[in-house]
């Protein structure tokens, strides 16, 4: 350790360089070793797939899943335990909450698309309109919504019932959710 005077005088210790690399790396290593765990269950698991993984400063880790038939408390008990048996609590100390990803949470991969169809949509669109809609079709690239409106009449008075399919690709989608209807 060096010391370092300041413009009042006083001195102050500064830390090597490498103390940060050293602290920097141990983190990222830990980030590392996180993911490999819960990727290392997900094998175990195909019918479950992550949503999000968030790892906070102070080593708060957030596990969100889905799953192809829902996700079961079971589903997050085993989740929980792959990751918090396998890191030591003396080398890191770390918090842990293993989530499934809720009706009030956006739809944001195709596989999450795809378990939903037949349910109606609300989407917001990157220009900031809005469909709602029955997801019919997934696929990698897009969706396909079905859309159910009334229109005037070409010729005569009055309206016309149509029904329409609109494929929206993925780049197109802002925000997409599963519409609670009661």
């Amino acid at each position: 350790m060096q010391k370092i005077y300041g413009k009042n005088g006083k001195a102050f210790a500064r830390m090597p360089f490498f103390v940060d690399v050293t602290l920097e790396k141990i983190i990222m290593d830990f980030k590392t070793e996180v993911t490999r765990l819960i990727n290392e269950f997900l094998l175990t698991r195909p019918d479950l797939f992550l949503i999000d993984l968030k790892i906070s400063a102070s080593s708060d880790i957030t596990v969100i899943l889905d799953g192809d038939n829902g996700v079961s408390l079971q589903d997050c008990l085993d989740a929980s335990r792959a990751v918090e048996f396998n890191l030591d609590r003396e080398v890191h100390d770390f918090g842990l909450q293993v989530m499934s990803s809720g009706l009030s949470e956006p739809l944001e991969s195709p596989r999450q698309f795809r378990k939903n169809i037949g349910r109606t949509l609300d989407i917001v669109l990157t220009d900031d309109s809005k469909i709602e809609g029955e997801l019919v079709h997934v696929d990698d690239e897009k969706i396909t919504i079905r859309l159910a409106y009334r229109r005037p009449k070409l010729v005569g008075k009055g309206k016309e019932d149509v029904v329409e399919d609109k494929d929206i690709s993925y780049s197109e989608i802002k925000k997409a959710l599963v519409a609670i209807k009661f």
